[in-house]
């Protein structure tokens, strides 16, 4: 059986621009920086990490806020940026008239 022709698609901007890779950029880098400043804060103001974990009561707190904030933020940020480029190779796709 024969495939049908296949016809161009001609995207835009405003067809992919609700495609949530802009708040997934967004949160996922803030989370990360939160991440950051807070692991940062523990191995800085708060006095570190020993072999029994934090020294003081905040040093527990950024430690659990570092270690939640650190892998989500990344991941959320790596899935952001591969959206990114997909959106990016589709408009270019597009554009040049092989998007399918």
């Amino acid at each position: 059986m024969p495939e049908p022709p296949i016809t161009p698609i001609r995207l835009n901007r405003d067809d992919l621009a609700s495609d949530g890779t802009t708040q997934l950029l967004r949160g996922g880098s803030l989370i990360l920086l939160i991440g950051i400043v807070a692991f940062f804060l523990l191995m800085t103001v708060f006095g570190g990490v020993g072999m029994e974990g934090a020294h003081n009561n905040p040093g527990w707190l950024a430690l659990i806020v570092a270690m939640m904030c650190l892998p989500f933020g990344l991941l959320l940020t790596l899935l952001g940026i591969a959206k990114w480029l997909r959106r990016r190779k589709l408009l270019s796709d597009s554009r040049n008239g092989t998007a399918r």
